[in-house]
């Protein structure tokens, strides 16, 4: 029988500032010193910008400037500024909750943990081990996402486990591997700072990563020359030399276009690709017809300017190409990757000094939470699930049997399909919110109501938690210690600042206590989050993202450490490929040829439009977290559509009109922000709010079928004007003095 949604209010943060606290023994520790100030990294992005958090009697109440960590130093964006003001919430879980006929009850946390292991036995009895899956997030450290893994694999037993990172880096991660055989970003951010043309597609970097801006506005400073692929004129391509603004979905067709004038001129180094690469000519012959009027059609970009920037990009000394979302977000994001990484190959310019390439990410360890084990492919280490050598070291590292290891499951969204058919009865989950961050809403909300049982772990009651029967306390960024990657691969320290309030648990002791009673304890008996760290180490060692020669000590010591760092004595690989060894099987780096293919769907008559997504300065993916800080709140309070004055003008709608934007899941209404810097044939929404502001109910599952990663980016609309004004938003009320607000 369906379960309907229950409810909690949620509260805007009307309270005071936060600052720091020193590390603790072990998961539970209450002990703190009652001031303190405590170097760490904000939670917010993949950039995870030092920040220095003021502890007062185990509340974070402030923070000041890490100026001395090497890549933000000491700036911050508005969300890394308000960060702090999470930790003594009005809304935080302070004990377990359990669904009942009127909402939510709480319940002793004995009677909460035997109530999930009865419902995971009863379920995996009735219907098989798979029948109970697992989602998690990149939000989480690198030892509770190697933990996740162990813990889904060898005490839940199932192959059903994924991540919210299939929302993020997953195109990204697959075109590195098939280009290099190793997914990272091949460069320190420094090296930016004296490249002569810098390629930056499908990054809204000012608003989504603004600290890396710092190294860009360095790179102009020495010279540098801006391209910006973007349909949107975000604030980042305002500045550049160059904006491309491409139609949603043909960016492989532009790149391929570049490419090709590449070629044309002979702006290639052919030294490079002849003793360091394969594939180059089934890469050139994909796109000998891509010529420069084609290519405008397509792209719906001049071809003046195309031509310019491929000679901008070929006659350069030193380059440095960066992607985000915009080009991930994809049915055929992968083939975008890859694409652009073809235009670094054929010139060269990668492994050396100002020279590189560097996939951005999103999360805030949307790096490392990609490298061990909770993706539903891969094994720590970025290992494959499905590779026999890979499988027997894992085995060995966890005290298995390999074949009691489980093999490759489904992707988040073919999860939430597997639910509708039935296959999947049970879920736990984690730092994750798929109600808000998963595409076709309506339908996950649909099967989140068909599941048996579900247990969320979080400390905020997110809009999935609404639907859980049983939700844990868990713990935030500063209430655990452990390390992190960042955008660049660089591993750093997360301390632990305060401990968990009222009866709430880190994660690690949640997730610990729950294998113990699943029968596996003895596979979990880690007393600290230094010693999952080490067994990391162990199990990513020889792998492509080997962690082996990074401890705590050593990172401490040196502010990060660059993966990969095989041994003890290694200083870490700030950039990658110096000695030109690929870590692909023939040792080259690889070519690939794209031949341009179109989204799933292609605007109509019925839907005319191409609608876009992304995210604004001030909010946090799904906004569970942002959404309750005031200042961020006020910032951008409610979800605007984006629209050309032209097409406003031919659809009669005013500004802050009610805009009714259907799909083919169905149709949502938000007020018009009419706007010069967005493509006539194209409207924005960003995706940070919950039900009816949620344009993620609009958004397809059409997946890549290599990355499995959602086409967030291109969904066709029509749009309908209301007549209706939207009225003034009511912003939440800041109150002065020691609230900080």
């Amino acid at each position: 029988m369906a379960k309907a949604p229950l409810t909690l209010p949620i509260l805007q943060d009307q309270f005071g500032p936060t600052l720091h606290f020193p590390p603790k023994e072990g998961f539970a520790g209450r002990g703190s010193s009652p001031e303190s100030v405590v170097a760490t990294h904000c939670c917010f992005c993949g950039m995870q910008c030092g920040i220095k958090l003021h502890v007062t009697n185990n509340r974070v109440v402030g923070f000041e400037p890490w100026e001395e960590f090497p890549f933000n130093e000491g700036r911050l964006c508005p969300k890394g500024v308000q960060r702090y003001m999470q930790n003594g919430h009005p809304d935080r879980l302070l004990e377990p909750l359990e669904r009942h006929a009127g909402g939510f009850r709480p319940i002793e946390w004995d009677a909460a943990l035997s109530k999930v292991t009865t419902e995971i036995g009863r379920i995996q009895a009735a219907y098989g081990r798979d029948a109970f899956a697992m989602l998690s997030g990149v939000s989480l450290t690198n030892e509770k996402s190697y933990l996740v893994g162990k813990f889904a694999r060898v005490a839940l037993r199932t192959k059903n486990l994924d991540y919210n990172g299939r929302l993020c880096m997953v195109s990204a991660g697959a075109g590195n591997k098939k280009a290099f055989g190793l997914d990272r970003s091949s460069n320190s951010y420094a090296d930016l700072a004296k490249a002569e043309v810098i390629l930056l597609c499908g990054a809204n970097v000012s608003e989504t990563f603004p600290t890396l801006t710092h190294w860009i506005w360095q790179a102009r400073d020495n010279g540098a020359k801006l391209i910006v692929v973007d349909p949107r004129m975000t604030p980042i391509a305002r500045t550049a030399d160059l904006h491309l603004p491409v139609r949603p979905g043909r960016d492989s067709a532009l790149y391929g276009a570049m490419l090709n004038q590449l070629v044309k001129n002979d702006w290639l180094d052919h030294d490079f690709i002849d003793s360091h690469t394969s594939g180059f000519d089934a890469a050139k012959e994909a796109v000998a017809s891509y010529d420069l009027d084609w290519a405008a059609q397509v792209t719906g970009v001049e071809p003046e300017k195309i031509a310019l920037a491929a000679e901008w990009w070929g006659r350069a000394k030193t380059s440095f190409l960066l992607h985000a979302r915009g080009i991930e977000h994809h049915s055929k994001g992968v083939e975008n990757v890859v694409s652009c990484i073809n235009l670094v190959l054929a010139t060269g310019r990668i492994g050396k000094p100002y020279c590189g390439y560097g996939t951005i990410t999103g999360q805030g360890n949307g790096q490392g939470g990609r490298e061990h084990g909770h993706k539903c492919d891969q094994l720590p280490g970025n290992r494959d699930i499905e590779n026999p050598e890979h499988r027997a070291h894992i085995s060995r590292v966890w005290g298995i049997e390999e074949a009691d290891l489980p093999g490759k499951g489904l992707s988040a969204y073919e999860l939430i399909e597997a639910i509708h058919r039935g296959e999947v009865r049970g879920l736990i989950s984690i730092c994750f919110n798929p109600l808000v961050s998963l595409p076709n809403s309506r339908f996950v909300q649909e099967a989140l109501e068909k599941l048996e049982f579900y247990v969320n772990i979080d400390f905020f009651m997110s809009e999935t938690a609404h639907h859980a029967d049983i939700v844990l306390p868990g713990a935030l960024h500063e209430e655990e210690e452990g390390t992190v990657t960042t955008a660049e691969g660089r591993v750093v320290r997360i301390r632990q600042a305060v401990t968990p309030p009222g009866s709430a648990r880190t994660d690690t002791s949640i997730l610990l206590e729950l294998a113990q009673r699943l029968g596996a304890g003895d596979k979990f008996a880690f007393k600290n989050s230094e010693e999952i760290f080490n067994e990391l180490r162990v199990a990513s060692k020889g792998g492509t993202a080997d962690y082996f020669g990074i401890t705590y000590e050593k990172i401490e010591k040196n502010m990060g450490i660059f993966w990969p760092c095989p041994e003890l004595d290694h200083p870490g690989t700030p950039r990658l490929w110096e000695d030109r060894k690929f870590k692909t099987p023939d040792g080259r780096a690889h070519f690939n040829a794209v031949s341009f293919r179109d989204s799933q769907e292609v605007p109509d008559e019925t839907y005319p439009y191409i609608l876009t997504t992304g995210r604004v300065v001030s909010q946090y993916l799904s906004g569970t977290q942002t959404r309750r800080i005031g200042k961020l709140v006020r910032q951008y309070p409610e979800p605007l559509l984006e629209i050309h004055p032209a097409l406003a003008s031919r659809l009669s709608i005013r500004e802050r009109e009610y805009v009714t934007v259907t799909t083919r899941r169905g149709s949502l209404e938000f007020p018009a922000q009419i706007v010069q810097t967005i493509r006539e044939d194209t409207v924005f929404v960003p995706y940070h709010w919950p039900g009816d502001k949620s344009i993620n109910r609009l958004t397809s599952g059409h997946l890549d079928p290599i990355s499995k990663i959602p086409e967030f980016k291109v969904s066709t609309c029509s749009l309908r004007g209301t007549g209706r004004i939207a009225p003034p938003v009511q912003l939440p009320e800041l109150k002065g003095g020691s609230n900080g607000q």
